[in-house]
């Protein structure tokens, strides 16, 4: 059983974040990390709104670990 949701952000190839979840199918963007972070929520809870959370092997209101990926600071 899973106890919280992964997913990780990452910078987008041209612009903006990507957020993207590891347990679940979801994937979503944002122009900034703040708008990819209330991005990713929503779709989550959209993802799940009506889910039996068992069934899909999660814990009751499992919470949400983002992992951000940052680019290297060597040159």
């Amino acid at each position: 059983m899973h106890y919280t949701i992964k997913a990780q952000i990452y910078t987008g190839e041209d612009s903006g974040f990507i957020a993207e979840c590891i347990e679940l199918p979801i994937v979503t963007q944002g122009q900034t990390l703040d708008e990819g972070v209330k991005n990713l929520r929503e779709a989550i809870s959209l993802h799940l709104d009506g889910e039996d959370l068992a069934t899909l092997g999660f814990a009751p209101n499992p919470p949400i670990i983002v992992n951000y990926e940052m680019e290297s600071v060597c040159a």
